[in-house]
């Protein structure tokens, strides 16, 4: 490795260095994109809690808030569209609801399609909380990616939409 090279290694650069020393025989080129993008998910995940941390939220709360909210007027949908939206299991649906309930962020509703059921509504304060949540959650995003550019942003984008697609469909 040359002396500029040297200096732009990240973590993931010195494990692949290790391995081609240990295992010469093994093309490791496949684990340099997948250790950056679980390295980058690690370094991401508490940055990106920052921005709901000063709205009092977690961030499960800000997921279910954030999903009502985009649903569009009058930010209703039922439990199970709710977990099969945040992709979490009916058990956890129904705790997390009893939490925002008590937070006064959403109530129940009589389901008028069905009376054994009830809808989730997202309430005045769950939606004043989540707009000001999103736009600081917004602006922090787009400070963690300032440091590309918007071609390097938009082929990150692609790239990872690609590979997204692929793992959803195997």
């Amino acid at each position: 490795m040359d002396d500029d090279k040297k200096t732009q290694a990240d973590a993931v650069d010195r494990i692949l260095e290790q391995w081609k020393r240990e295992r010469p025989d093994l093309d490791c080129s496949p684990m340099g994109p997948i250790g950056r993008l679980k390295r980058c998910a690690l370094l991401l995940e508490p940055r990106v809690d920052e921005a709901f941390v000063e709205h009092g939220l977690v961030r499960w709360e800000f997921d279910m808030l954030a999903t009502l909210r985009r649903v569009g007027a009058p930010f209703v949908l039922s439990p199970t569209q709710l977990f099969s939206t945040l992709m979490i299991t009916s058990g956890t649906i129904t705790h997390r609801l009893k939490a925002l309930e008590k937070r006064a962020f959403i109530s129940r509703l009589p389901n008028p399609e069905d009376a054994r059921s009830m809808l989730v509504a997202l309430t005045p304060q769950g939606r004043a909380v989540i707009d000001r949540a999103v736009e600081i959650h917004i602006e922090n995003e787009r400070q963690l990616l300032s440091g590309l550019s918007t071609a390097q942003r938009q082929q990150l984008n692609e790239a990872l939409s690609t590979l997204m697609r692929l793992l959803e469909n195997e």
